[in-house]
């Protein structure tokens, strides 16, 4: 299993539709995933895309103890409609020392709970997503967006075409719009990060960070 608190180690509980997606996630960017679920469908279903998969209650202290959970740096708990089972198990995993624990909530009193019982990060992935959309669908020719607590928002989008062929400097967003381009992806090439001289051409894509609703008049403007 891991080795004592392995940072790159996680354990995922919960392989529905949420749970598997990050699992999956996590393990495409080589981390060794630990998969628990108490189906014996999804265990099956998973035995071949992640480094273990168990079937376990993952509300039970013991049979985590037994597992070698405490071992690990981080732990998901992403059990859907179960909100007893959400939150014994978070409350398992703070029992056993668990230095991190990430747990998804189906509203804002289970979010609450799960920050009581131990939960370190709580997510509302539809919630979240559905803001997101929102962005999405009124925010021009935005390709990609994400917005932080603070107002503070990244999003993904095309150039205007006024710019092409010239360099950031000469552009001025943040002078003329209040954003900042974080990186520039051309088709077939990598990603780079942006400096004054990068040259930005037609269909070239910009990560531009700034206030929220800055990011979005820019992206409007495309």
């Amino acid at each position: 299993m891991a080795d004592s608190n392995v940072e790159g180690d996680i354990v995922v509980i919960g392989l529905g539709r949420f749970g598997g997606a990050v699992a999956e996630g996590l393990a495409k960017l080589g981390h060794e995933v630990l998969g628990i679920d108490s189906d014996p469908g999804l265990v099956q279903a998973w035995a071949d895309r992640l480094t273990h998969v168990v079937q376990a209650d993952a509300t039970s202290t013991e049979t985590l103890r037994r597992l070698g959970v405490q071992e690990f740096a981080h732990a998901v708990v992403a059990i859907g409609t179960d909100l007893e089972a959400s939150v014994l198990t978070v409350l398992a995993l703070s029992e056993l020392g668990v230095p991190d624990i990430w747990a998804k909530a189906l509203g804002q009193r289970h979010g609450r709970i799960l920050e009581r019982t131990g939960a370190h990060h709580v997510v509302f992935p539809e919630a979240e997503m559905g803001e997101r959309v929102a962005h999405l669908v009124v925010g021009g020719k935005m390709m990609d967006f994400i917005e932080f607590d603070d107002g503070f928002a990244i999003g993904k989008t095309r150039i205007p075409k006024a710019h092409a062929g010239k360099t950031l400097a000469e552009c001025e967003l943040r002078r003329r719009y209040g954003v900042t381009v974080v990186g520039v992806k051309r088709p077939r090439e990598d990603f780079t990060h942006a400096t004054p001289e990068t040259v930005i051409q037609s269909g070239d894509v910009l990560i531009v960070s700034g206030p929220t609703e800055k990011v979005e008049a820019f992206a409007a403007t495309t």
